[in-house]
Protein backbone atom coordinates (compact mmCIF):
# COMPACT_ATOMS: atom_id res chain seq x y z
CA UNK A 1 0.00 0.00 0.00
CA UNK A 2 1.30 3.43 -0.83
CA UNK A 3 2.27 5.23 2.36
CA UNK A 4 0.27 8.34 3.16
CA UNK A 5 1.08 11.19 5.56
CA UNK A 6 -1.36 9.61 7.99
CA UNK A 7 0.45 6.27 8.10
CA UNK A 8 4.09 7.11 7.37
CA UNK A 9 6.18 6.95 10.52
CA UNK A 10 9.16 9.16 11.28
CA UNK A 11 12.61 7.49 11.33
CA UNK A 12 10.72 4.25 10.74
CA UNK A 13 11.66 1.31 8.60
CA UNK A 14 8.99 -0.53 6.69
CA UNK A 15 9.37 -4.29 6.51
CA UNK A 16 9.28 -5.19 2.82
CA UNK A 17 7.04 -2.41 1.49
CA UNK A 18 4.27 -3.68 -0.82
CA UNK A 19 4.33 -2.90 -4.49
CA UNK A 20 1.94 -1.57 -7.10
CA UNK A 21 -0.24 0.21 -4.56
CA UNK A 22 -2.10 -3.02 -3.81
CA UNK A 23 -3.16 -4.52 -0.52
CA UNK A 24 -0.26 -5.79 1.62
CA UNK A 25 0.04 -9.50 2.24
CA UNK A 26 -1.02 -10.69 5.70
CA UNK A 27 0.65 -13.98 6.58
CA UNK A 28 0.19 -16.04 9.70
CA UNK A 29 2.91 -17.53 11.91
CA UNK A 30 5.80 -19.46 10.48
CA UNK A 31 8.49 -21.53 12.13
CA UNK A 32 7.76 -22.77 15.61
CA UNK A 33 4.29 -21.21 15.69
CA UNK A 34 3.57 -22.55 12.18
CA UNK A 35 1.34 -21.02 9.55
CA UNK A 36 -2.34 -20.81 10.36
CA UNK A 37 -3.37 -18.52 7.55
CA UNK A 38 -3.84 -19.44 3.93
CA UNK A 39 -3.37 -16.60 1.48
CA UNK A 40 -2.00 -16.54 -2.05
CA UNK A 41 1.50 -15.08 -2.40
CA UNK A 42 0.83 -13.54 -5.79
CA UNK A 43 -0.30 -9.99 -4.97
CA UNK A 44 -1.14 -8.87 -8.49
CA UNK A 45 -4.64 -7.80 -9.49
CA UNK A 46 -6.84 -10.87 -9.60
CA UNK A 47 -10.52 -11.56 -9.99
CA UNK A 48 -10.75 -14.12 -7.22
CA UNK A 49 -11.64 -13.09 -3.71
CA UNK A 50 -9.07 -13.51 -0.97
CA UNK A 51 -10.41 -15.05 2.18
CA UNK A 52 -8.24 -15.29 5.26
CA UNK A 53 -9.52 -18.11 7.42
CA UNK A 54 -7.65 -19.13 10.54
CA UNK A 55 -8.28 -22.67 11.65
CA UNK A 56 -8.84 -24.01 15.19
CA UNK A 57 -5.29 -24.91 16.22
CA UNK A 58 -4.94 -23.76 19.79
CA UNK A 59 -4.51 -20.04 19.20
CA UNK A 60 -8.00 -19.27 17.88
CA UNK A 61 -11.20 -20.39 19.56
CA UNK A 62 -13.43 -19.45 16.60
CA UNK A 63 -13.22 -19.04 12.82
CA UNK A 64 -11.38 -15.86 11.87
CA UNK A 65 -12.44 -14.72 8.41
CA UNK A 66 -11.41 -11.55 6.64
CA UNK A 67 -11.98 -10.55 3.03
CA UNK A 68 -9.64 -8.47 0.89
CA UNK A 69 -10.60 -8.93 -2.72
CA UNK A 70 -7.94 -7.74 -5.12
CA UNK A 71 -8.43 -4.58 -7.12
CA UNK A 72 -9.42 -5.53 -10.69
CA UNK A 73 -6.59 -4.58 -13.05
CA UNK A 74 -8.81 -2.49 -15.32
CA UNK A 75 -10.19 -0.55 -12.35
CA UNK A 76 -6.68 0.14 -11.04
CA UNK A 77 -5.52 1.37 -14.45
CA UNK A 78 -8.58 3.61 -14.88
CA UNK A 79 -8.08 4.99 -11.37
CA UNK A 80 -4.50 5.99 -12.13
CA UNK A 81 -5.63 7.51 -15.44
CA UNK A 82 -8.31 9.50 -13.58
CA UNK A 83 -5.75 10.94 -11.17
CA UNK A 84 -3.42 11.68 -14.10
CA UNK A 85 -6.17 13.65 -15.88
CA UNK A 86 -6.99 15.56 -12.70
CA UNK A 87 -3.31 16.35 -12.23
CA UNK A 88 -2.93 17.65 -15.79
CA UNK A 89 -5.97 19.87 -15.44
CA UNK A 90 -4.67 20.97 -12.04
CA UNK A 91 -1.46 22.26 -13.57
CA UNK A 92 -3.47 23.94 -16.32
CA UNK A 93 -5.61 25.72 -13.73
CA UNK A 94 -2.51 26.73 -11.77
CA UNK A 95 -1.18 28.28 -14.99
CA UNK A 96 -4.43 30.25 -15.37
CA UNK A 97 -4.22 31.34 -11.72
CA UNK A 98 -0.64 32.48 -12.18
CA UNK A 99 -1.75 34.86 -14.92
CA UNK A 100 -4.78 36.01 -12.89
CA UNK A 101 -7.20 34.45 -15.36
CA UNK A 102 -8.72 32.26 -12.64
CA UNK A 103 -9.05 33.31 -9.02
CA UNK A 104 -7.45 31.17 -6.29
CA UNK A 105 -8.83 31.39 -2.76
CA UNK A 106 -6.41 29.08 -0.99
CA UNK A 107 -3.65 30.24 1.36
CA UNK A 108 -0.34 30.85 -0.43
CA UNK A 109 3.13 32.08 0.40
CA UNK A 110 3.50 35.85 0.30
CA UNK A 111 5.81 37.24 -2.35
CA UNK A 112 8.01 38.95 0.26
CA UNK A 113 8.47 35.60 2.05
CA UNK A 114 9.64 33.60 -0.95
CA UNK A 115 13.16 33.25 0.51
CA UNK A 116 11.86 31.84 3.81
CA UNK A 117 11.21 28.21 4.63
CA UNK A 118 7.80 27.46 3.03
CA UNK A 119 4.81 27.07 5.33
CA UNK A 120 2.89 24.91 2.86
CA UNK A 121 4.06 21.73 1.20
CA UNK A 122 3.81 22.06 -2.55
CA UNK A 123 2.05 18.77 -3.35
CA UNK A 124 -0.39 18.97 -0.43
CA UNK A 125 -1.31 22.49 -1.50
CA UNK A 126 -1.72 21.35 -5.10
CA UNK A 127 -3.86 18.37 -4.05
CA UNK A 128 -6.08 20.54 -1.85
CA UNK A 129 -6.85 23.23 -4.41
CA UNK A 130 -7.19 21.01 -7.47
CA UNK A 131 -8.58 17.68 -6.26
CA UNK A 132 -10.01 18.02 -2.76
CA UNK A 133 -11.94 21.21 -3.55
CA UNK A 134 -13.92 19.43 -6.26
CA UNK A 135 -15.52 17.12 -3.70
CA UNK A 136 -15.23 19.20 -0.51
CA UNK A 137 -19.01 19.36 -0.17
CA UNK A 138 -18.99 15.72 0.97
CA UNK A 139 -17.29 16.55 4.28
CA UNK A 140 -17.90 18.73 7.33
CA UNK A 141 -21.66 18.74 6.88
CA UNK A 142 -23.19 20.14 10.08
CA UNK A 143 -25.92 18.09 11.75
CA UNK A 144 -28.55 19.57 14.06
CA UNK A 145 -29.85 16.54 15.94
CA UNK A 146 -28.75 13.50 17.93
CA UNK A 147 -26.46 11.30 15.77
CA UNK A 148 -28.71 8.27 16.13
CA UNK A 149 -30.02 5.86 13.52
CA UNK A 150 -31.44 8.94 11.77
CA UNK A 151 -30.32 12.55 11.94
CA UNK A 152 -31.10 16.02 10.63
CA UNK A 153 -28.65 17.91 8.39
CA UNK A 154 -28.34 21.64 7.79
CA UNK A 155 -28.65 22.29 4.07
CA UNK A 156 -25.91 24.36 2.45
CA UNK A 157 -24.85 25.47 -1.00
CA UNK A 158 -21.77 26.88 -2.67
CA UNK A 159 -21.57 29.52 -5.40
CA UNK A 160 -17.79 29.39 -5.88
CA UNK A 161 -17.11 25.70 -6.51
CA UNK A 162 -16.83 24.62 -2.85
CA UNK A 163 -14.42 27.32 -1.70
CA UNK A 164 -17.10 28.70 0.63
CA UNK A 165 -20.57 27.55 1.70
CA UNK A 166 -23.79 29.34 2.56
CA UNK A 167 -26.58 27.89 4.67
CA UNK A 168 -29.97 27.93 3.02
CA UNK A 169 -31.92 27.78 6.29
CA UNK A 170 -33.48 24.48 5.26
CA UNK A 171 -33.08 21.29 7.31
CA UNK A 172 -32.88 17.86 5.71
CA UNK A 173 -34.91 15.66 8.03
CA UNK A 174 -34.57 11.96 8.92
CA UNK A 175 -31.33 11.22 7.07
CA UNK A 176 -30.26 7.61 7.70
CA UNK A 177 -26.97 7.78 9.57
CA UNK A 178 -24.37 5.29 8.32
CA UNK A 179 -21.36 7.34 9.36
CA UNK A 180 -21.35 7.85 13.14
CA UNK A 181 -19.41 5.57 15.50
CA UNK A 182 -22.56 5.06 17.56
CA UNK A 183 -22.08 1.29 17.68
CA UNK A 184 -24.37 0.50 20.62
CA UNK A 185 -26.78 3.39 20.12
CA UNK A 186 -25.95 5.17 23.41
CA UNK A 187 -25.57 8.53 21.66
CA UNK A 188 -29.17 9.49 22.42
CA UNK A 189 -31.12 12.23 24.20
CA UNK A 190 -33.60 9.93 25.93
CA UNK A 191 -33.22 6.88 28.13
CA UNK A 192 -31.28 6.05 31.31
CA UNK A 193 -27.96 7.53 30.16
CA UNK A 194 -29.44 10.90 29.22
CA UNK A 195 -31.51 11.03 32.41
CA UNK A 196 -28.49 10.26 34.62
CA UNK A 197 -26.32 12.83 32.83
CA UNK A 198 -29.02 15.49 33.27
CA UNK A 199 -29.22 14.74 36.99
CA UNK A 200 -25.45 15.07 37.35
CA UNK A 201 -25.54 18.47 35.61
CA UNK A 202 -27.92 19.72 38.28
CA UNK A 203 -25.58 18.42 41.01
CA UNK A 204 -22.07 19.08 39.66
CA UNK A 205 -22.57 21.53 36.79
CA UNK A 206 -20.84 21.27 33.42
CA UNK A 207 -17.18 22.11 33.91
CA UNK A 208 -14.61 21.36 36.62
CA UNK A 209 -12.19 24.23 35.88
CA UNK A 210 -9.11 22.41 37.18
CA UNK A 211 -6.85 19.43 36.60
CA UNK A 212 -7.16 16.10 38.38
CA UNK A 213 -3.97 16.77 40.35
CA UNK A 214 -5.26 20.04 41.76
CA UNK A 215 -8.92 20.41 42.78
CA UNK A 216 -10.56 18.83 39.74
CA UNK A 217 -10.68 15.26 41.00
CA UNK A 218 -14.36 14.45 41.62
CA UNK A 219 -15.80 11.37 43.25
CA UNK A 220 -17.43 10.69 39.89
CA UNK A 221 -14.00 10.44 38.26
CA UNK A 222 -12.92 7.87 40.83
CA UNK A 223 -16.14 5.90 40.35
CA UNK A 224 -15.73 5.92 36.58
CA UNK A 225 -12.15 4.62 36.70
CA UNK A 226 -13.10 1.81 39.07
CA UNK A 227 -15.97 0.93 36.74
CA UNK A 228 -13.64 0.86 33.72
CA UNK A 229 -11.16 -1.42 35.54
CA UNK A 230 -13.99 -3.77 36.56
CA UNK A 231 -15.39 -3.76 33.02
CA UNK A 232 -12.03 -4.67 31.49
CA UNK A 233 -11.02 -7.14 34.19
CA UNK A 234 -7.77 -5.39 35.13
CA UNK A 235 -6.30 -3.96 38.32
CA UNK A 236 -6.60 -0.26 37.57
CA UNK A 237 -7.52 2.35 34.96
CA UNK A 238 -7.35 6.09 34.39
CA UNK A 239 -9.35 8.33 32.08
CA UNK A 240 -8.48 11.29 29.88
CA UNK A 241 -10.61 13.99 28.31
CA UNK A 242 -9.56 13.32 24.71
CA UNK A 243 -9.14 10.02 22.89
CA UNK A 244 -6.47 11.32 20.48
CA UNK A 245 -4.38 12.68 23.35
CA UNK A 246 -4.71 9.39 25.22
CA UNK A 247 -2.42 7.87 22.60
CA UNK A 248 -0.28 10.81 21.58
CA UNK A 249 0.52 11.95 25.14
CA UNK A 250 0.88 8.58 26.90
CA UNK A 251 3.14 6.68 24.52
CA UNK A 252 5.96 9.22 25.11
CA UNK A 253 5.56 8.58 28.84
CA UNK A 254 6.02 4.84 28.36
CA UNK A 255 8.97 4.69 25.94
CA UNK A 256 11.83 6.97 24.96
CA UNK A 257 15.33 7.02 23.54
CA UNK A 258 16.85 3.57 23.50
CA UNK A 259 13.46 1.90 23.14
CA UNK A 260 11.98 0.23 20.05
CA UNK A 261 8.40 0.59 18.81
CA UNK A 262 7.05 -1.99 16.37
CA UNK A 263 3.98 -0.42 14.79
CA UNK A 264 1.41 -1.77 12.35
CA UNK A 265 1.57 0.21 9.12
CA UNK A 266 -2.15 1.08 9.32
CA UNK A 267 -2.13 2.38 12.90
CA UNK A 268 -4.12 5.53 13.62
CA UNK A 269 -2.46 8.95 13.39
CA UNK A 270 -2.66 9.39 17.16
CA UNK A 271 -0.47 6.29 17.61
CA UNK A 272 1.90 7.51 14.92
CA UNK A 273 2.21 10.92 16.57
CA UNK A 274 2.74 9.41 20.01
CA UNK A 275 5.49 7.18 18.63
CA UNK A 276 7.21 10.13 16.96
CA UNK A 277 7.04 12.29 20.07
CA UNK A 278 8.54 9.55 22.23
CA UNK A 279 11.97 9.70 20.61
CA UNK A 280 12.06 5.92 20.37
CA UNK A 281 13.18 4.08 17.24
CA UNK A 282 10.19 3.10 15.11
CA UNK A 283 9.98 0.13 12.80
CA UNK A 284 6.84 -0.66 10.85
CA UNK A 285 5.48 -4.10 10.00
CA UNK A 286 2.98 -4.88 7.28
CA UNK A 287 -0.65 -4.85 8.33
CA UNK A 288 -1.58 -7.87 10.45
CA UNK A 289 1.47 -9.72 9.09
CA UNK A 290 2.80 -11.91 11.89
CA UNK A 291 5.70 -13.20 9.80
CA UNK A 292 6.96 -9.64 9.32
CA UNK A 293 6.44 -8.80 13.00
CA UNK A 294 8.34 -11.90 14.13
CA UNK A 295 11.20 -11.04 11.77
CA UNK A 296 11.49 -7.55 13.28
CA UNK A 297 11.33 -8.95 16.81
CA UNK A 298 14.02 -11.54 16.20
CA UNK A 299 16.29 -8.97 14.54
CA UNK A 300 15.76 -6.58 17.45
CA UNK A 301 16.79 -9.27 19.92
CA UNK A 302 19.79 -10.46 17.90
CA UNK A 303 21.26 -7.13 16.75
CA UNK A 304 20.07 -4.73 19.45
CA UNK A 305 20.39 -0.98 18.98
CA UNK A 306 22.07 0.45 15.85
CA UNK A 307 25.84 1.11 16.09
CA UNK A 308 26.20 0.19 19.78
CA UNK A 309 24.33 -3.15 19.54
CA UNK A 310 23.24 -2.75 23.14
CA UNK A 311 19.95 -4.44 24.05
CA UNK A 312 16.86 -2.31 23.63
CA UNK A 313 15.57 -0.86 26.89
CA UNK A 314 12.01 -1.79 25.88
CA UNK A 315 10.35 -3.28 22.82
CA UNK A 316 6.74 -2.10 22.47
CA UNK A 317 4.36 -3.65 19.94
CA UNK A 318 1.60 -1.19 19.01
CA UNK A 319 -1.60 -2.46 17.34
CA UNK A 320 -5.30 -1.61 17.11
CA UNK A 321 -8.31 -3.80 17.89
CA UNK A 322 -10.34 -2.80 14.81
CA UNK A 323 -8.60 -0.85 12.07
CA UNK A 324 -11.00 1.94 11.23
CA UNK A 325 -10.21 2.18 7.50
CA UNK A 326 -9.86 -1.52 6.74
CA UNK A 327 -12.54 -3.03 8.97
CA UNK A 328 -10.02 -5.70 9.92
CA UNK A 329 -9.43 -7.13 13.40
CA UNK A 330 -5.97 -7.57 14.88
CA UNK A 331 -4.71 -11.15 15.05
CA UNK A 332 -4.39 -10.78 18.79
CA UNK A 333 -3.74 -14.42 19.77
CA UNK A 334 -0.70 -14.47 17.48
CA UNK A 335 0.51 -11.06 18.64
CA UNK A 336 0.25 -12.15 22.29
CA UNK A 337 2.13 -15.38 21.54
CA UNK A 338 4.93 -13.42 19.86
CA UNK A 339 5.00 -10.86 22.64
CA UNK A 340 5.46 -13.59 25.24
CA UNK A 341 8.06 -15.45 23.22
CA UNK A 342 10.28 -12.40 22.67
CA UNK A 343 9.59 -10.74 26.05
CA UNK A 344 8.16 -7.58 24.47
CA UNK A 345 5.42 -5.24 25.71
CA UNK A 346 2.04 -4.89 23.99
CA UNK A 347 0.04 -1.66 23.55
CA UNK A 348 -3.50 -2.34 22.29
CA UNK A 349 -5.71 0.50 21.01
CA UNK A 350 -9.35 -0.58 21.35
CA UNK A 351 -10.91 2.69 20.21
CA UNK A 352 -13.29 0.99 17.76
CA UNK A 353 -13.42 -2.50 19.28
CA UNK A 354 -14.34 -1.78 22.90
CA UNK A 355 -18.09 -2.23 23.26
CA UNK A 356 -18.39 -3.40 19.65
CA UNK A 357 -16.70 -6.83 19.86
CA UNK A 358 -16.95 -9.79 22.18
CA UNK A 359 -19.96 -11.57 23.60
CA UNK A 360 -19.76 -9.26 26.64
CA UNK A 361 -18.81 -6.17 24.64
CA UNK A 362 -15.38 -5.95 26.21
CA UNK A 363 -13.39 -5.58 23.03
CA UNK A 364 -11.03 -7.71 21.03
CA UNK A 365 -9.58 -9.36 24.15
CA UNK A 366 -13.07 -10.62 24.98
CA UNK A 367 -13.66 -11.51 21.31
CA UNK A 368 -10.76 -13.99 21.40
CA UNK A 369 -11.41 -15.05 25.03
CA UNK A 370 -7.93 -13.98 26.09
CA UNK A 371 -6.70 -12.93 29.50
CA UNK A 372 -6.62 -9.09 29.79
CA UNK A 373 -3.41 -9.46 31.79
CA UNK A 374 -1.69 -10.66 28.59
CA UNK A 375 -1.96 -7.10 27.24
CA UNK A 376 0.40 -4.73 29.03
CA UNK A 377 -1.35 -1.48 28.07
CA UNK A 378 -5.08 -1.47 27.23
CA UNK A 379 -6.23 1.75 25.60
CA UNK A 380 -9.70 2.67 24.42
CA UNK A 381 -12.04 5.59 23.87
CA UNK A 382 -15.47 6.51 25.22
CA UNK A 383 -16.43 8.41 22.06
CA UNK A 384 -17.88 5.48 20.16
CA UNK A 385 -19.69 2.60 21.85
CA UNK A 386 -20.35 4.63 25.01
CA UNK A 387 -21.65 7.76 23.27
CA UNK A 388 -19.46 10.06 25.39
CA UNK A 389 -15.98 11.61 25.04
CA UNK A 390 -12.42 10.90 26.15
CA UNK A 391 -10.27 7.81 26.48
CA UNK A 392 -8.68 5.48 29.01
CA UNK A 393 -5.50 3.55 29.78
CA UNK A 394 -5.87 0.35 31.81
CA UNK A 395 -3.58 -2.35 33.09
CA UNK A 396 -1.57 -3.15 36.19
CA UNK A 397 -1.75 -0.87 39.20
CA UNK A 398 1.95 0.05 38.89
CA UNK A 399 1.42 1.23 35.30
CA UNK A 400 -1.47 3.52 36.19
CA UNK A 401 0.34 4.91 39.24
CA UNK A 402 3.30 5.76 37.02
CA UNK A 403 1.16 7.46 34.35
CA UNK A 404 -0.67 9.62 36.89
CA UNK A 405 2.55 11.48 37.58
CA UNK A 406 4.34 11.19 34.21
CA UNK A 407 1.62 11.59 31.57
CA UNK A 408 1.18 15.09 30.15
CA UNK A 409 -2.52 14.38 29.65
CA UNK A 410 -2.93 13.56 33.32
CA UNK A 411 -0.87 16.43 34.71
CA UNK A 412 -1.86 19.36 32.50
CA UNK A 413 -5.28 18.59 31.00
CA UNK A 414 -8.53 19.76 32.58
CA UNK A 415 -10.75 17.13 34.19
CA UNK A 416 -13.53 15.46 32.26
CA UNK A 417 -16.95 17.09 32.39
CA UNK A 418 -19.24 15.47 35.04
CA UNK A 419 -22.18 14.71 32.68
CA UNK A 420 -19.77 13.03 30.26
CA UNK A 421 -18.40 10.94 33.12
CA UNK A 422 -21.93 9.93 34.13
CA UNK A 423 -22.73 8.95 30.53
CA UNK A 424 -19.75 6.60 30.60
CA UNK A 425 -20.68 5.08 33.96
CA UNK A 426 -24.32 4.50 33.05
CA UNK A 427 -23.69 3.09 29.57
CA UNK A 428 -20.99 0.77 30.93
CA UNK A 429 -23.33 -0.51 33.64
CA UNK A 430 -25.95 -1.17 30.96
CA UNK A 431 -23.46 -3.23 28.93
CA UNK A 432 -22.41 -5.20 32.01
CA UNK A 433 -26.01 -5.72 33.14
CA UNK A 434 -25.33 -3.99 36.47
CA UNK A 435 -28.36 -1.76 35.91
CA UNK A 436 -30.64 -4.78 36.38
CA UNK A 437 -31.83 -4.78 32.76
CA UNK A 438 -31.00 -6.60 29.54
CA UNK A 439 -30.56 -3.37 27.55
CA UNK A 440 -26.83 -3.89 27.07
CA UNK A 441 -27.08 -7.55 26.14
CA UNK A 442 -29.81 -6.87 23.59
CA UNK A 443 -27.82 -4.07 21.99
CA UNK A 444 -24.71 -6.22 21.71
CA UNK A 445 -26.74 -8.94 20.02
CA UNK A 446 -28.46 -6.43 17.73
CA UNK A 447 -25.14 -4.93 16.66
CA UNK A 448 -23.74 -8.36 15.83
CA UNK A 449 -26.86 -9.25 13.80
CA UNK A 450 -26.86 -5.92 11.96
CA UNK A 451 -23.15 -6.23 11.13
CA UNK A 452 -23.46 -9.76 9.76
CA UNK A 453 -26.58 -8.93 7.77
CA UNK A 454 -25.27 -5.70 6.25
CA UNK A 455 -21.92 -7.19 5.25
CA UNK A 456 -23.43 -10.29 3.67
CA UNK A 457 -26.01 -8.31 1.68
CA UNK A 458 -23.39 -5.92 0.28
CA UNK A 459 -21.25 -8.86 -0.76
CA UNK A 460 -24.24 -10.53 -2.43
CA UNK A 461 -24.88 -7.36 -4.44
CA UNK A 462 -21.40 -7.53 -5.95
CA UNK A 463 -19.55 -4.80 -4.03
CA UNK A 464 -15.95 -5.27 -2.90
CA UNK A 465 -16.03 -5.22 0.90
CA UNK A 466 -12.96 -5.23 3.13
CA UNK A 467 -12.48 -6.49 6.65
CA UNK A 468 -13.57 -9.08 9.16
CA UNK A 469 -17.03 -10.62 9.19
CA UNK A 470 -17.63 -9.38 12.75
CA UNK A 471 -16.38 -5.82 12.33
CA UNK A 472 -19.08 -3.09 12.40
CA UNK A 473 -16.73 -0.91 10.33
CA UNK A 474 -17.50 -1.83 6.71
CA UNK A 475 -15.38 -0.31 3.92
CA UNK A 476 -16.89 -0.49 0.42
CA UNK A 477 -14.41 0.18 -2.34
CA UNK A 478 -14.99 3.08 -4.76
CA UNK A 479 -11.45 3.39 -6.20
CA UNK A 480 -11.89 6.18 -8.77
CA UNK A 481 -11.60 9.81 -7.60
CA UNK A 482 -14.70 11.02 -9.43
CA UNK A 483 -16.81 8.37 -7.72
CA UNK A 484 -15.90 9.59 -4.22
CA UNK A 485 -17.94 12.76 -4.55
CA UNK A 486 -20.58 11.21 -6.78
CA UNK A 487 -21.38 8.42 -4.30
CA UNK A 488 -21.71 10.79 -1.33
CA UNK A 489 -23.96 13.19 -3.25
CA UNK A 490 -26.18 10.50 -4.74
CA UNK A 491 -26.67 8.84 -1.38
CA UNK A 492 -27.63 12.15 0.24
CA UNK A 493 -30.24 12.66 -2.50
CA UNK A 494 -31.78 9.44 -1.22
CA UNK A 495 -31.67 10.78 2.37
CA UNK A 496 -28.77 8.61 3.46
CA UNK A 497 -25.67 10.09 5.04
CA UNK A 498 -22.42 8.22 4.39
CA UNK A 499 -18.72 8.84 4.91
CA UNK A 500 -16.49 8.70 1.83
CA UNK A 501 -12.74 8.46 2.24
CA UNK A 502 -9.82 9.09 -0.10
CA UNK A 503 -6.16 9.98 -0.16
CA UNK A 504 -4.29 10.68 2.15
CA UNK A 505 -6.46 8.72 4.64
CA UNK A 506 -6.15 5.74 2.26
CA UNK A 507 -3.70 4.86 -0.47
CA UNK A 508 -4.27 6.85 -3.63
CA UNK A 509 -6.08 4.09 -5.56
CA UNK A 510 -8.13 2.70 -2.66
CA UNK A 511 -10.82 5.33 -2.11
CA UNK A 512 -13.83 3.93 -0.34
CA UNK A 513 -17.11 4.53 1.44
CA UNK A 514 -17.03 3.56 5.11
CA UNK A 515 -20.23 2.39 6.76
CA UNK A 516 -20.48 2.21 10.54
CA UNK A 517 -23.27 -0.07 11.72
CA UNK A 518 -25.18 0.60 14.94
CA UNK A 519 -27.44 -1.37 17.24
CA UNK A 520 -29.88 1.51 16.77
CA UNK A 521 -30.43 0.54 13.13
CA UNK A 522 -33.56 -1.51 12.54
CA UNK A 523 -33.79 -4.07 9.75
CA UNK A 524 -36.15 -1.72 7.87
CA UNK A 525 -33.56 1.06 8.00
CA UNK A 526 -30.80 -1.25 6.82
CA UNK A 527 -32.93 -2.63 3.99
CA UNK A 528 -33.77 0.90 2.82
CA UNK A 529 -30.10 1.84 2.91
CA UNK A 530 -29.08 -1.34 1.08
CA UNK A 531 -31.64 -0.69 -1.63
CA UNK A 532 -30.31 2.84 -2.13
CA UNK A 533 -26.70 1.63 -2.14
CA UNK A 534 -27.55 -0.96 -4.79
CA UNK A 535 -29.24 1.67 -6.98
CA UNK A 536 -26.35 4.09 -6.68
CA UNK A 537 -23.92 1.23 -7.22
CA UNK A 538 -25.62 0.39 -10.51
CA UNK A 539 -25.66 4.06 -11.51
CA UNK A 540 -21.95 4.57 -10.80
CA UNK A 541 -20.92 1.01 -11.76
CA UNK A 542 -19.44 0.23 -8.35
CA UNK A 543 -20.17 -3.51 -8.29
CA UNK A 544 -16.62 -4.55 -9.06
CA UNK A 545 -16.62 -7.95 -7.38
CA UNK A 546 -16.35 -10.98 -9.63
CA UNK A 547 -17.53 -13.40 -7.00
CA UNK A 548 -20.96 -12.87 -5.52
CA UNK A 549 -22.30 -14.94 -2.64
CA UNK A 550 -25.79 -16.38 -2.56
CA UNK A 551 -28.39 -14.81 -0.29
CA UNK A 552 -28.83 -16.62 3.03
CA UNK A 553 -31.46 -16.08 5.72
CA UNK A 554 -30.37 -14.07 8.73
CA UNK A 555 -30.76 -17.09 11.00
CA UNK A 556 -28.04 -18.90 9.02
CA UNK A 557 -25.72 -15.89 9.10
CA UNK A 558 -25.86 -15.27 12.83
CA UNK A 559 -25.42 -17.64 15.75
CA UNK A 560 -27.69 -16.52 18.57
CA UNK A 561 -26.07 -19.00 20.98
CA UNK A 562 -23.02 -16.77 21.11
CA UNK A 563 -24.85 -14.45 23.52
CA UNK A 564 -26.23 -17.09 25.85
CA UNK A 565 -24.98 -17.54 29.41
CA UNK A 566 -23.23 -14.21 29.70
CA UNK A 567 -21.46 -13.90 33.04
CA UNK A 568 -19.51 -11.00 34.46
Amino acid sequence: MTESPATKQANGEVCQPPKNGLKPESNGFTGSLHRISKRPTNRRCQADEEEIACQHDGLYNRPFKEYFEETPMLVAVLTYIGYAILTIFGYLRDFLRHWKIEQCHIAREKEEQKDFVPLYQDFENFYTRNLYMRIRDNWNRPICSVPGAKMDLMDRTSHDYNWTFEYTGRTVKDVINLGSYNYLGFAENTGPCADSAAQVVRTYGIGVASTRQEIGNLDKHEEMEKQVAKFLGVESAMAFGMGFATNSMNIPALVGKGCLILSDELNHTSLVLGARLSGATIRVFKHNNMQCLEKLLSEAIVYGQPRTHRPWKKILIVVEGIYSMEGSIVRLPEVVALKKRYKAYLYLDEAHSIGALGHRGRGVVDYFDLDPCDVDVLMGTFTKSFGAAGGYIAGKRELIKYLRSHSHSAVYAASMSPPVVEQIITSMKCIMGDDGTLIGCKRLQQLAENTTYFRSRLREMGFIIYGNDDSPVIPMMLYMPAKIGAFGREMLKKNIGVVVVGFPATSIIESRARFCISAAHSKEILDKALSAISEVGDLLQLKYSRRRTQHAPLAQLFDENMFEDIDD
